[in-house]
C-alpha cells in the first residue's frame, strides 16, 4: 500500500493509512525484539499509523504502565524513523495514585512523561482516553490547545466519549476558539454496532471527525476462530469472547463473513475489516498483530473491495 492509499484524519493536515495499528501489544504480548521487527514491517508495508496510550500495559503482571510507549521510543531512537510514522497516544486512565483524569496540571505532567518515554518532541494525535466528568471540558481543551500552540501535539482526539459529551466538547471548542477534538476512538465492529451507530456516528460525520475504532474484530470473534463452546480455550480471552458473541446472531455474522471471504479468497478477518473501511465516516479501524505473517494479513484487508451487495449481506446478517 503506497502513501496515496491514505485518508485525511478529521479536518487536520494529517494523512493516515486505512488501518491503525494498535500498540497495546508492545511490551505485553510481544517482547522488545519482536516489537521492533513488527514496527519495521509496519513502516515497510504501509501501516505506519501507530496508536498507543500511556497506560499500556499497566494491567499485565509485573508492568506499571508506559511499557508500550517506552518500546516505541527505543525503536524510534534506534531506527530514526520518527518522520515515517504517525504516532497517537492517550492520557487520562489511571497511571498511579493521583495520576488520572484530564485536569490541566495532570495533562501537562502526562504529556511530558509520554514525550520522554516516546523519545520524541511531538505527538501527532493526543487523545483523551476517556471522559473526565470532574474537569470542565473548557479547561481540558484549553490545555490541549496550548500544547498544540507549543508544538508538542499536532492534533487532539477523544476516546470513549458519549455522543452528548462529544457534541458539548465540540461546541465549547467552537465558542472559545480552542483546538477541537478531530478524532473519535469508539468501540465498533460488525457485531457491536448499536452504541456507535445510535448517536456517535452522526456526531462524527456531521463534524467531519476522523473515526479510528477499536475492537475492530470483536476481540478476535470476527476472525472465525471461535465457532463452538470448546473454542473458548483457544486464547486467554476465549471464554469471555465465546460467552459474549457465540449466539444465533454471532453465528449468522460468521456465516456471512465466510461466504464473502470465500468469494474473495480472503479470510473472515479481512472481510470484517474491509466492511469497516467501507463504512461512511470510518477513517482507519484499529487492528493488532503479534507476528509478521499477521501483518501481511492486515495489509491484504486494506486492498479488499467489497461490492454493495456484499456490504448489504454483512449488514443484514448483523442486524439486531
Amino acid at each position: 500500500m503506497s502513501h496515496s492509499a491514505t485518508r485525511q484524519l478529521g479536518r487536520t493536515d494529517i494523512q493516515v493509512p486505512h488501518l491503525t495499528f494498535g500498540g497495546n501489544v508492545f511490551g505485553w504480548t510481544v517482547d522488545k525484539d519482536t516489537s521492533f521487527s513488527l514496527l519495521d514491517a509496519l513502516v515497510e508495508k504501509g501501516l505506519w499509523f501507530i496508536d498507543t496510550a500511556d497506560v499500556y500495559s499497566r494491567w499485565a503482571p509485573g508492568n506499571q504502565g508506559g511499557e508500550s510507549e517506552t518500546i516505541i521510543g527505543e525503536w524510534l531512537k534506534k531506527s530514526g524513523k520518527r518522520d515515517r510514522i504517525i504516532l497517537a497516544t492517550k492520557v487520562g486512565i489511571e497511571m498511579g495514585p493521583g495520576k488520572s483524569g484530564l485536569a490541566p496540571g495532570y495533562i501537562r505532567q502526562a504529556v511530558e512523561d509520554s514525550l520522554r518515554r516516546l523519545q520524541t518532541d511531538y505527538i501527532d494525535l493526543y487523545q483523551a482516553h476517556r471522559d473526565d466528568q470532574d474537569t470542565p471540558l473548557a479547561e481540558s481543551l484549553a490545555t490541549f490547545d496550548a500544547l498544540i500552540k507549543e508544538g508538542k501535539v499536532r492534533a487532539i482526539g477523544a476516546s470513549n466519549y458519549s455522543a452528548e459529551r462529544l457534541s458539548e466538547a465540540l461546541d465549547i471548542s467552537d465558542q472559545h476558539g480552542l483546538a477541537r477534538y478531530e478524532t473519535l476512538q469508539p468501540e465498533y465492529n460488525l457485531y457491536d454496532r448499536q452504541e456507535y451507530e445510535s448517536g456517535l456516528e452522526k456526531v462524527a460525520i456531521d463534524n467531519g471527525l476522523g473515526v479510528i475504532n477499536y475492537y475492530s474484530l470483536a476481540s478476535g470473534f470476527l476472525s472465525g476462530k471461535y465457532r463452538k463452546a470448546e473454542d473458548a480455550n483457544k486464547s486467554q480471552r476465549g471464554a469471555k469472547v465465546v460467552e459474549q458473541y457465540l449466539n444465533a446472531r454471532g453465528e449468522r455474522i460468521i456465516q456471512a463473513l465466510d461466504d464473502v471471504a470465500a468469494a474473495h479468497q480472503a479470510s473472515p478477518s479481512q472481510v470484517a475489516l474491509a466492511w469497516l473501511i467501507a463504512r461512511p465516516g470510518i477513517t482507519a479501524p484499529i487492528v493488532s498483530a503479534t507476528s509478521l505473517p499477521q501483518v501481511d494479513e492486515l495489509v491484504k484487508a486494506t486492498t479488499l473491495t467489497l461490492s454493495a451487495d456484499e456490504i448489504k449481506q454483512l449488514a443484514d446478517a448483523s442486524r439486531y
